[in-house]
């Protein structure tokens, strides 16, 4: 069975019917108006935000937005809890040593990047429309920006989604001072990731 499938059950239970109405006002952005009047409950929005890939398996970043703006601190506690259990999960078994090199090279892209930051995301393949999904949820800080259109490129690309990739397109956008400060924080050898 699927874990993220339980998870999010155990939470739609847990909604009543006003907070999951406040959901569905919160979505109504990302969802179509004709897919949302077919949502009765939150399940249902749970399903649709899966296909628009607003939620997946290794983000549930999205979620928890959604549960701490109806101020339900218990239900984003257990998206925590269950993604803290998955992590341990993949410790125990194999790739996650990419997926955290992949965190760490985000945050120093982040932390180093600065207004130029659309045009690396594009280098990346990062949709303007996906863009600017992220900049209208994100509307101060540019940080966040930035670290969402990164996070929404792992999700899209995903085995191919890389700390080689982002050199590449750091370079390419002229970024070499990043991308030296991304191999040395890593501690990769320069050009090969």
């Amino acid at each position: 069975m699927d874990r993220l499938s339980v998870m999010l059950l155990k939470v739609s239970d847990r909604l009543t019917a006003k907070e999951t109405d406040d959901l569905k006002f919160l979505c109504r952005k990302k969802i179509t108006k004709k897919k949302m009047e077919a949502v009765s409950k939150a399940t249902d929005l749970f399903s649709r935000l899966l296909e628009q890939a607003e939620i997946a398996q290794d983000d549930l970043a999205f979620l928890e937005q959604l549960l701490q703006n109806i101020d339900r601190k218990d239900l984003v506690e257990e998206v925590r809890n269950y993604q803290s259990s998955c992590s341990r999960e993949e410790t125990a078994g194999g790739e996650p040593e990419e997926r955290d090199q992949l965190d760490l090279a985000f945050d120093i892209i982040c932390d180093n990047v600065g207004r130029d930051w659309r045009k690396l995301v594009r280098t990346l393949g990062v949709t303007e429309v996906t863009m600017e999904q992220v900049i209208y949820a994100n509307p101060f800080n540019m940080q966040e920006q930035l670290m969402q259109c990164l996070k929404e490129w792992r999700k899209k690309k995903r085995d191919d989604a890389n700390v080689s990739a982002l050199v590449l397109a750091l370079e390419h956008c002229r970024m070499r001072l990043v991308a030296e400060k991304l191999t040395d924080g890593l501690n990769l050898s320069h050009g090969t990731a």
